[in-house]
């Protein structure tokens, strides 16, 4: 049965060698890990149900989503020369 039916951003990082995790910022302390990116999305999707529920149980507000998400490449931009003073030594 579904808890709730609101979709939430769920950000995943990781890779072979540090293993994989994913979080939920509009849920925090809602987290998984995994030693697979498969199971990674299926520990998160659990965990957020068990989050959800448990926010229900106790007469928590259960919280809008809200994080947005967008991709950016990064833009080169001159920056200026620094040059270096010269010091007179005594």
């Amino acid at each position: 049965m579904a808890v709730n039916a609101k979709k939430y951003v769920v950000c995943l990082e990781g890779d072979e060698s540090t293993n994989y995790s994913a979080y939920i910022p509009d849920l925090p302390g809602c987290v998984a890990a995994a030693k697979t990116r498969e199971e990674r999305l299926k520990l998160i999707a659990e965990a957020m149900w068990l989050h959800l529920e448990g926010m229900k149980e106790d007469g928590d507000p259960i919280p809008e989503p809200g994080t947005n998400t967008a991709w950016v490449e990064p833009i080169p931009i001159k920056t200026p020369v620094r040059r270096r003073k010269k010091t007179t030594r005594r």
